[in-house]
């Protein structure tokens, strides 16, 4: 068994999850606890039976709630040096023993789970993607992407499954109310990745076994799901994408999605 749930995803917050028979993981804890613990509950998961927590990097959408998370169920937070220094407020919270540091080059075990991650470019102080397998299947979470590159390509190929973000629309982000500065940082090198760019992803990823896709990360002013969605669907149709060979969703801000068993 490996199943994959969205808790939220987006530019207000992310928190994902991930579960064998044996082991349970959050990815990221970018909203408060309680609206995590809502959400796992709300999918029949006892918050008290996560095992661990990863962390991308520290921005707050996406470390919000993970020092009270962590200190409340006494959970190990597995994150690099760069990333939890650049985080003393939810550093203070988590417990010493519960504080793992890896390094970006070197897999781990959680449970029955491995751990891949993998850099990707992003404005933080050494922000990741993970790979986690299980026997022969293997997922990928990679949002926060200033721009797609051969190693990140390397590292989602051979993925069953891929939490990819699709973060927003060029024209709508130049028409949006952001200020200049924000707009050039979205679509900046270390900024944000665009639909089109995360349906050119999709694509050459089919070419490696992917079986489902599901866009996260969706800014709320400069993009919306149905535009998402229908922009890489676009960017496959032009790869003679096969309807019947991928599965592909849209992760909401605000509401767990279902969950993907693969």
């Amino acid at each position: 068994m490996l199943n994959f749930c969205s808790l939220y995803s987006g530019s207000s917050g992310n928190s994902l999850f991930v579960e064998t028979s044996n082991t349970k993981l959050l990815i990221d804890a970018g909203v408060s606890s309680k609206k995590i613990e809502n959400a796992l509950l709300d999918i029949d998961v006892e918050p008290s039976s996560i095992d661990a927590i990863l962390v991308t990097h520290e921005h707050t959408d996406h470390v919000q709630g993970l020092g009270t998370f962590s200190k409340k169920f006494d959970l190990p937070v597995f994150v690099n040096q760069e990333t939890l220094d650049a985080m003393p407020k939810q550093r203070d919270k988590i417990a010493d023993k519960n504080i793992k540091v890896f390094k970006i080059s070197d897999k781990f075990c959680i449970g029955d789970l491995t751990i891949n991650p993998f850099c990707i470019p992003h404005d933080a102080a050494n922000p990741c993607g993970y790979n986690i397998l299980k026997d022969d299947k293997k997922i990928s979470i990679a949002t926060d992407i200033g721009h797609m590159t051969n190693d990140i390509l390397k590292n989602l190929e051979e993925s069953l499954f891929v939490l990819l973000e699709s973060n927003y629309d060029p024209e709508v982000l130049r028409c949006s109310s952001y200020p200049f500065s924000l707009k050039s940082r979205i679509a900046g090198p270390t900024g944000h990745l665009p639909n089109e760019m995360a349906g050119k992803t999709i694509s050459h990823l089919l070419k490696s076994g992917l079986k489902k896709a599901m866009l996260g990360h969706l800014s709320k002013e400069s993009n919306f799901p149905e535009l998402a969605y229908q922009t890489v669907l676009d960017e496959l149709i032009q790869n003679n994408y096969d309807e019947n060979s991928l599965s592909l969703s849209v992760a909401s801000r605000d509401v767990h999605s279902q969950l993907i068993k693969l």
